[in-house]
């Protein structure tokens, strides 16, 4: 008779293959390493298999492995969704969620919405890795993604679900309108000091309310490639600059930067979660969907 799998076996198997070892895979699950390879191993000996190859400085999948990794996966997600529905019924939602942001993304929109979700789920645990690497959330083992982007994200088979779009306002500080006067058409922008994303960031473009399209050539007195560090520029009066309403919205709120020509913007970005489709599922993952998109969304 067939021995069945144990699906403990399985967890180790795909926790040392989403982070990329038997030590990174010891210390998410808070047990030794060696107990991780041991498990694996014995996985591998009732299959009669090799699963993963692995030396000294090298941890890799087999063909077989792939193939066996991606049911595996299936197999213990849906062992969670089982526990967690069950949890669910029982009361409010526990567990963690995986997480992961850009910097930008982390800072302006999520950071700020976390002691009230903590408040809300006091038996789930979020887990926010901030990166503005590229983060393959499936291979990593991620639930969510939030990502802030302009352009259409790619299609996928994750699951996307957009959060807000935030248009981009010209904003100057009180202190630099005083001192510089504020433009009353778009044409006068490209005769004050800009604040851009870059040296190439060379025109802006801007639309009205009615649709008209104006492009603009900056004269920037300041580059970078990080909002925060344009907005704290903008504040100290260095120059006009677009800036997302994600960024500047408590800025503007406050009045320590105003909004200039507010019939007008430049583009928008938009804010996008994505999750692997069982992920999805998985109730302590939607209770953070939810309340992200209730919490931005809104």
């Amino acid at each position: 008779m067939t021995v069945p799998l144990n699906l403990n076996d399985l967890h180790f198997f795909v926790q040392a293959v989403e982070h990329g070892g038997f030590s990174a895979a010891g210390r998410r699950l808070g047990v030794p390493k060696s107990t991780v390879s041991k498990r694996v191993a014995e996985l591998e000996e009732r299959l009669g298999v090799r699963l993963i190859q692995r030396t000294s400085r090298s941890f890799s999948l087999t063909d077989l492995g792939r193939d066996f990794f991606q049911h595996a996966q299936a197999s213990v997600i849906e062992a969670e969704m089982a526990e967690a529905i069950v949890r669910t019924h029982l009361g409010e939602p526990t567990g963690t969620v995986r997480m992961t942001a850009a910097v930008p993304t982390a800072q302006f929109l999520i950071a700020d919405q976390l002691p009230e979700l903590s408040r809300r789920y006091p038996k789930l645990t979020l887990s926010l890795h901030v990166s503005d690497r590229f983060v393959d959330i499936v291979q990593e083992g991620f639930d969510i993604a939030v990502r802030s982007h302009q352009a259409p994200l790619p299609d996928s088979s994750l699951l996307q679900r957009k959060l807000a779009t935030h248009p981009f306002f010209l904003v100057a500080s009180p202190d630099f309108i005083e001192a510089h006067g504020a433009p009353q058409r778009p044409e006068d922008v490209a005769d004050y000091p800009a604040i851009t994303a870059g040296l190439d960031d060379t025109i802006w473009r801007m639309v009205s309310t009615e649709g008209e399209e104006v492009s603009i050539t900056p004269k920037p007195v300041i580059a970078a490639d990080e909002p925060m560090v344009m907005m704290k520029a903008a504040l100290a009066g260095l120059g006009l600059a677009f800036l997302p309403t994600s960024v500047c919205h408590d800025a503007l709120a406050e009045g320590r930067l105003v909004r200039l020509l507010p019939e007008w913007t430049a583009g928008s970005i938009t804010t996008t979660i994505l999750m692997p489709h069982r992920r999805g599922q998985l109730p302590a993952v939607r209770a953070v969907v939810d309340f992200l998109t209730e919490r931005i969304g809104g």
